[in-house]
């Protein structure tokens, strides 16, 4: 697990064609190494959901190439022949809203991705508990997700986001509906988590509390990346 993380090499996406094309991506170029936690900023319009959609496999990208470890995954088209089996199985996602679905207990929230992957639902169980404790939100195991707290919830969706070990996690504002501390709480689970299993992790914000956690940063600009050196201030 975990390889050579992700890295992205001019990255285009365009809409359209003809004198009505416009393009979302001129030239993406990234790469985030296992155990690594970097930021993903930009302007409204810049291109930051598209990258993302691209990155998680849910629009085609027009160019460019896309490697995942040690496979090519993109290059000027999918080189993987289920889209389906590469998000759930090696892609997490942790959204700014947990998803959580209301009838599973928080258990099953987490365990499910893993159960649909074929792993027997005992294994699944105790995969999820495992993340859940490691989280420390394991005293909830039972509740359904009405009964917890914001905090809690975005545990538990970070612990759905792991689950499968994936060893790339495309976060797209997770911690927009948190307070300070609560932001931070995240952002300490996140880069907890990277190095414990050697995660690839890209965070898109606009949340000026947890920009200066990170060490490097990605700017993207009309569809152009970026990159530079963050502060990288301690997240406890």
């Amino acid at each position: 697990m975990g390889g050579k993380g992700i890295r992205i090499e001019g990255l285009r996406k365009r809409y359209g064609k003809g004198d009505t094309a416009v393009d979302a991506l001129k030239d993406v170029n990234m790469h985030v190494a296992p155990g690594e936690v970097v930021g993903l900023i930009g302007p409204s319009g810049s291109g930051k959901s598209t990258l993302l959609k691209s990155l998680g496999a849910v629009i085609d990208p027009t160019a460019g190439r896309m490697t995942l470890g040690d496979e090519v995954i993109y290059d000027d088209g999918w080189k993987v022949r289920d889209l389906r089996a590469l998000r759930r199985d090696r892609i997490g996602f942790v959204f700014q809203a947990p998803y959580l679905i209301p009838f599973l207990d928080v258990t099953d929230n987490v365990a499910l991705l893993p159960m649909l992957a074929g792993l027997p639902n005992a294994a699944a169980r105790e995969r999820a508990l495992e993340l859940l404790t490691a989280l420390d939100v394991q005293h909830r195991a039972r509740a359904m997700p009405s009964q917890l707290s914001g905090g809690e919830q975005q545990r538990v969706a970070i612990a759905r986001g792991l689950v499968n070990r994936p060893p790339v996690i495309l976060a797209d504002e997770p911690t927009a509906p948190l307070d300070s501390s609560r932001a931070m709480t995240v952002i300490r689970i996140l880069n907890d988590m990277a190095r414990q299993f050697e995660t690839a992790i890209i965070v898109v914000t606009h949340d000026e509390k947890i920009i200066p956690t990170f060490r490097r940063i990605y700017h993207i600009r009309d569809g152009v990346t970026h990159e530079e050196a963050g502060e990288g201030r301690p997240v406890g």
